[in-house]
């Protein structure tokens, strides 16, 4: 090996749904400087949230899309959920709802989403909505995904 040349590689490992492991090994002599090697890295890295909010699109189609969408006066057999956060349920014009979920006064924010996509019917007894979401992961990355869209 020519040690008069710089060799430099970089192996960069992400873990799902977050910057969980950044490995970085460097062979060069000159060694680079680490602070010069990790602002390279971080240039050349996804967002950890842009990702997560491709697989919440992802899996909004797959799990919700065929009852929601996103789109504002798109209802559905659900109703859409564009600017959800923040909205109570129930409140969509036009959309059809049980009795129990425009009763129950649920404000819908993160930890509000995640209850209830984790077990609609135990969060709000009576709902008509039957699909639940039981991979917190798959949650959080659908949450992400309508919490980006409806600050938009």
């Amino acid at each position: 090996m020519n040690h008069s040349h710089v060799i430099t590689r970089v192996h960069i490992v992400l873990f799902r749904n977050a910057a969980a492991a950044l490995t970085i090994k460097c062979l060069s002599r000159p060694r680079m400087p680490m602070a010069a090697l990790l602002t390279v890295a971080g240039l050349l890295l996804p967002d950890a949230a842009s990702a997560q909010q491709a697989d919440g699109e992802r899996l909004f189609r797959q799990r919700c899309g065929t009852c929601h969408a996103m789109e504002a006066g798109q209802n559905r057999a659900g109703p859409h959920l564009s600017g959800i956060i923040g909205r109570t349920a129930g409140s969509v014009e036009g959309a059809r709802y049980s009795a129990a979920m425009r009763e129950s006064g649920v404000v819908w924010d993160r930890q509000a989403l995640d209850t209830f996509l984790t077990s609609p019917r135990q969060m709000v007894r009576g709902t008509t909505m039957t699909v639940s979401i039981p991979n917190a992961e798959q949650r959080a990355a659908i949450i992400t995904y309508l919490e980006g869209v409806g600050a938009q």
